[in-house]
């Protein structure tokens, strides 16, 4: 399928390097980006959509749900979340190892076929378009060299340290090195425990283990000891994680310490949801506004930090538009009746943006209004297909 967007305003590009970029066409072919901001030759084109004049911006890249098996959460008994966070502009979803399967093994043979089980149902299950990257591996006592080994052969390419049932949060380090030695991407809880039988983790752990990523830096809900932030900050070269349902006062905090050490690309914005929290279609450009409307973060490099950042630290070829990119877009705009003419400036006034449009995969999912925003001040819509569809979404 060749697709084209046209009349594009801007561009919040995803790249914390460069995160606006001057608007124009943007082709997509084959589920990939072939070219941003070069005038489109529409007469090939299956689908041409034109934007109206709204803001293009990379899916959102959730690095942090929760997911289980298909598209429902036990913890909030709910159908069609995922579904519903597409709606919210969210095109990839990574778990936080599916920890909330009622009854989840706790054995090394157990939590092996877990992962490997959930990482393979999600491969072309796509809900709502939206490409779920599942299998994270539980870390707990007992699992070997040999077993990373060998889920790592399987397809597993993720391991989640904080729910085990080791006594010494330090205890995780060794597995967490061999996960790394072996190319997989390493996730730790921070902050208070989160769920019966887990334990509180430090900064001074996650210095002692040295994951790629500290999930929930902010608290998930509960964030740690305030000076453990700087130390993260200037001890490490740790990813960390912001998520909605965290604590907002350390979002904040470990923001700035960031930004004045030059080092933002390693700051990556997520929900941590379905929790308790409950279900957050909106979650990440919540967060995002938070930044922005405080002064803490200009709403482009917020974007970045859902996007690009992302996807630089779990090795997607998503979250940046820029060609040879996996075509996932969304298009978005200051919602009708607020008092901000465009995306930006609203998030920059505390504004969640209007979404007018989702591509995933290079596949419209839909076209003109998203059920969980206001709508958008400008109008998208199909102008051209070839195709026997609309994408519209009219009916929710």
């Amino acid at each position: 399928m060749r697709i084209a967007l046209t009349n594009i305003e801007r561009i919040a590009t995803g790249d914390i390097e460069r995160p606006l970029a001057e608007g124009g066409d943007i082709v997509i072919e084959d589920g990939r980006i072939q070219s941003v901001g070069v005038p489109a030759d529409t007469a090939d084109c299956d689908v041409v959509i034109a934007a109206g004049g709204m803001i293009a911006a990379p899916g959102l890249i959730d690095s942090h749900v929760h997911i289980t098996f298909g598209d429902y959460t036990p913890r909030q008994k709910t159908v069609g979340f995922l579904e519903s966070y597409v709606h919210g502009g969210v095109t990839t979803s990574i778990s936080a190892s599916e920890v909330h399967v009622p009854g989840r093994p706790r054995d090394p043979e157990g939590v092996k076929a877990l992962a490997v089980a959930a990482m393979k149902c999600f491969l072309d299950y796509r809900p709502s378009g939206m490409r779920v990257h599942a299998g994270s591996l539980i870390l707990e006592p007992g699992l070997t060299r040999a077993d990373l080994e060998q889920v790592r052969a399987l397809g597993v390419w993720m391991v989640k340290a904080g729910f085990g049932a080791f006594s010494n949060a330090n205890d995780y380090a060794p597995l967490v090195r061999i996960a790394r030695e072996l190319g997989m991407v390493s996730m730790v809880h921070t902050g208070g425990s989160s769920i019966p039988g887990s334990g509180g983790i430090w900064a001074e752990n996650l210095l002692a283990i040295n994951p790629d990523v500290s999930y929930h830096v902010n608290g998930g809900p509960t964030a740690m000891p305030e000076e453990g932030f700087a130390r993260l900050v200037h001890e490490s070269d740790i990813a960390l994680q912001l998520c909605t349902a965290g604590n907002l006062r350390t979002s904040l905090l470990v923001t700035r310490q960031l930004l004045a050490k030059d080092d933002l690309h390693r700051l990556l914005i997520a929900t941590d949801t379905p929790t308790g929290s409950g279900i957050m279609p909106l979650g990440m450009w919540y967060t995002i506004s938070y930044l922005a409307s405080l002064g803490v973060l200009p709403p482009e490099l917020g974007i970045a930090a859902a996007t690009g950042n992302n996807a630089r630290v779990f090795g997607l070829n998503s979250g940046i538009i820029a060609p040879g990119k996996d075509a996932d877009i969304v298009l978005i705009d200051a919602c009708d009746g607020g008092s901000q003419t465009d995306a930006l400036s609203g998030l920059l006034n505390g504004d969640i943006p209007a979404i007018g449009a989702v591509i995933s995969g290079g596949v419209p999912r839909f076209v003109g209004r998203s059920r969980n925003t206001p709508a958008t001040m400008r109008k998208v819509r199909v102008v051209k297909s070839t195709i026997i569809q609309n994408f519209s979404s009219e009916t929710h």
